[in-house]
């Protein structure tokens, strides 16, 4: 063996190695905790109503419904056009719109952006309340309050997508080294020059995500809002599904599946230039 490797086999013979550790129970103990309330869950006593039985006995059912949904009808496909582009409209507004009163909503919830302790929790308080409403029941009221069409399916799409943006975006802000914004504050700027000039530029990259994330959210999720009557390729879904038309359901399934993987290839390709 040559010096050199001595030298090396010494030092890593002197090194102290550290422990395994020893709290790999509470991992078995969280894994155990989750089988048991999975149990109970689907314990017929305790839980939901899942049997297996019913889906035995009924499998015939569904398998008829699938073989259907393998034969679309494309003759049906000019009367879904113009809902198709009605839900491609409506989801590129609410989340325009979205995105504009997400930002300074995300900069008014993160500690590091907005030290006012009233105005922060009063901000948070009202995100809590607007995420914990289903998009579902807020387009239900809309369409109660404004009317069957596209409007009320628009407002809550941009009540839902502020929900995601704000929180996921105040996390990101959170998350972030705070020594910038601390310089900014010792040289004398105010919190709106110390948001503009630092904080902005840390938390677009998380923003331009978020913001290419719920649009395509929302080109599902305005399809959904349509069964209650806030426009969309809803309202075409509900005409066919009451005519049990499940060759015509598997066309509109598959152009929402183009557009939702169209969007995605947009979406990465637009990461990979501004991002």
């Amino acid at each position: 063996m040559s010096a050199r490797g001595a030298t090396v086999a010494r030092t890593i013979a002197t090194l102290d190695i550290p422990p395994r550790p020893r709290w790999q129970w509470k991992s078995w103990c969280a894994v155990g905790l989750v089988v048991i309330i999975t149990a109970i869950t689907l314990s017929p006593r305790w839980g939901v109503d899942f049997s297996l039985e019913a889906i035995a006995r009924n499998w015939q059912n569904g398998a008829e419904k699938i073989l259907q949904l393998l034969v679309p009808d494309w003759s049906f496909f000019p009367r879904t056009v113009p809902a198709l582009l009605e839900t491609l409209q409506m989801a590129v507004i609410a989340t325009a719109v979205a995105a504009v009163v997400s930002l300074p909503l995300s900069l008014a919830t993160a500690r590091l952006t907005n030290p006012n302790g009233y105005s922060r929790s009063l901000v948070r308080a009202l995100l809590n309340v607007i995420r914990s409403i289903p998009d579902l029941l807020y387009a239900a009221i809309l369409v109660a309050m404004v009317g069957v069409g596209a409007l009320p399916g628009i407002i809550a799409l941009v009540l839902f997508n502020v929900g995601i943006i704000v929180k996921m975006v105040s996390e990101s802000i959170e998350a972030n080294d705070p020594g910038a914004l601390e310089a900014g504050r010792a040289a004398g700027g105010n919190q709106v020059q110390i948001n503009r000039a630092s904080a902005l530029p840390d938390i677009m990259p998380s923003f331009i995500n978020q913001t290419l994330y719920v649009l395509e959210l929302n080109v599902r999720a305005s399809s959904v809002l349509g069964l209650v009557g806030a426009g969309g390729l809803g309202l075409l879904i509900d005409a066919v599904r009451t005519f049990y038309r499940y060759d015509q359901l598997s066309l509109i399934i598959l152009e929402i599946l183009i557009i939702v993987m169209a969007l995605d290839v947009l979406s990465n390709a637009v990461r990979r230039r501004l991002v």
